[in-house]
């Protein structure tokens, strides 16, 4: 009737989704429609009377969790052929009713207001349910999130080293620094990157207390297990993880062609939630403590050496150096996402930083042009080496060495693979190769080393012959004005 006011009754009756003729009879009647009584009594005998009091009620007692479902299958098992599943939802109605009026206390949550500037949260989250692939590889990698309590304003960063402390204290610094300021409290759960997990007070790891009180903030946490205190954040989880899903439904698809394509997905995702929080974020902008004059370290020192096969070991990952390196030994920092190895000041080398395989297995990152030119004076120790499988680029290197471990003697074999190797990393040919590699492992062929570099090396182009004529140095007298040239003297 409200949309009648000013339109058609065919049109009100679309807007109001229901057919005209019951336009026509409702706008027609004189009276509003009688509505029945709520129905308050029975309409059968209580199918559960004479087990309620004796059987039911007993059990709930004892356990006041137990589900209607259970309780009903122990009736089912115990009295057979007298509760069919049909009486389910009645059981699960004198449940409700039982917990309301003699049931045990619930828990009470209160609604929190929080002052703008007051706190910032950070927390870690999942991110396997949205299926993310690497160039078709599957990228397993977690969240860290920071979300300032007042405004929802929020920053995310991609991590693959877990839970450290150098994820930690990059991602809260990339967000106090984006953010302009930092709050006067950081809150989080018990991650052991901040906290050592002994005792029920603050118990402030000495890396995360430095790195609070470099920016001037109070820490807290939640209380172990009670994940809804830090609702802020816990909730922002949920609603981040929904906008990137529908962000990657709008794509078509999950796959990116590196991490950092991936990583500019997730920040234009993050950029548009925040700007619908801006007004806000300006108010608690204005609220939120100065920064300090600089950053504080976000990593960690540590020492490695290098041992005689050319790898060390850092934090249980293996690694790989250049053989030069070999029998030094080398202060490694750690950073969030890569490695940074100094020899007397000097920075060496850099490396990605590595993570625990399944069942926190030992890692390894291992770039095979370290061995290059090791494997081409030794060859056969390709078949035997322990690290092997670490050493191949990419999937089809991998079913290459399969055909030609099969098919060929192991002395061929070997040399082959080495070659292979060789050439993707002195020609800088590595995508090309492994595309060709692909093709003949589906027609079922050998690679020819000498057909594949005759093809796929870069050709050796012959310099020009270039004849530079120098000008007499009295040309350039020319360029001079008039009154600044030199007469000349007769000799």
């Amino acid at each position: 009737m409200n949309i009648r006011r000013n339109k058609t009754q065919t049109l009100a009756a679309a807007k109001a989704g229901i057919s005209e003729r019951s336009a026509r009879r409702i706008e027609g009647a004189t009276e509003l429609p009688s509505q029945s009584p709520r129905r308050y009594w029975r309409s059968r005998a209580n199918p559960f009377a004479l087990v309620w009091d004796s059987e039911v009620v007993p059990l709930l007692k004892q356990a006041p969790t137990l589900m209607a479902v259970t309780l009903l299958r122990k009736l089912q098992d115990d009295h057979p052929d007298q509760f069919p599943d049909g009486l389910l939802r009645t059981l699960q109605r004198h449940v409700r009713q039982w917990r309301a009026l003699e049931g045990p206390p619930k828990e009470v949550f209160f609604p929190q207001e929080h002052a703008p500037g007051h706190r910032g949260l950070s927390d870690f989250t999942a991110m396997g349910e949205l299926c993310i692939t690497i160039a078709g590889v599957a990228f397993v990698h977690i969240l860290y999130h920071f979300v300032l309590a007042f405004s929802r304003w929020e920053h995310v960063e991609v991590v693959e080293s877990g839970e450290s402390f150098e994820a930690l204290s990059q991602g809260l610094q990339n967000a106090l620094w984006q953010a302009g300021g930092t709050p006067r409290e950081h809150r989080s759960d018990s991650l052991s990157a901040a906290f050592k997990n002994l005792a029920e007070e603050e118990d402030f790891t000495t890396r995360y207390a430095a790195l609070l009180d470099h920016y001037g903030m109070v820490g807290t946490r939640n209380n172990r297990g009670l994940g809804h205190e830090n609702g802020s954040v816990e909730s922002s989880h949920r609603y981040l993880k929904e906008a990137l899903e529908q962000a990657l439904l709008l794509r078509g698809h999950r796959d990116f062609d590196d991490r950092t394509a991936y990583e500019v997905f997730v920040r234009e995702t993050v950029m548009r939630r925040n700007r619908r929080n801006a007004a806000a974020f300006r108010v608690e902008r204005e609220q939120l403590c100065p920064l300090p004059v600089r950053r504080t370290t976000d990593f960690v020192e540590d020492e490695a050496r290098v041992t005689r096969c050319g790898t060390f070991t850092v934090r249980g990952i293996l690694y790989s150096a250049p053989s030069r390196l070999i029998g030094h030994r080398l202060k490694v920092r750690l950073y969030c996402d890569r490695l940074d190895c100094y020899l007397s000041g000097a920075l060496v080398l850099t490396v990605a930083r590595g993570t625990r395989g399944p069942g926190h297995s030992r890692g390894r990152i291992l770039d095979y042009r370290h061995f290059i030119d090791s494997l081409k004076r030794k060859p056969q120790a390709f078949k035997g080496l322990a690290f092997r499988d670490a050493l191949f680029p990419r999937e089809a290197y991998r079913q290459t060495w399969a055909q030609l471990e099969t098919r060929l003697p192991q002395r061929q074999a070997c040399q082959t693979m080495v070659a292979l190797l060789e050439m993707a990393a002195r020609d800088g040919v590595e995508g090309v190769l492994a595309e060709r590699l692909d093709a003949l492992l589906l027609a079922g062929e050998l690679p020819d080393v000498k057909r594949l570099r005759e093809e796929l090396a870069p050709r050796r182009v012959e310099l020009p012959q270039v004849t530079v004529l120098l000008p007499p140095a009295s040309r350039y007298d020319a360029l001079l004005p008039s009154a600044h040239r030199q007469p000349a003297v007769a000799a």
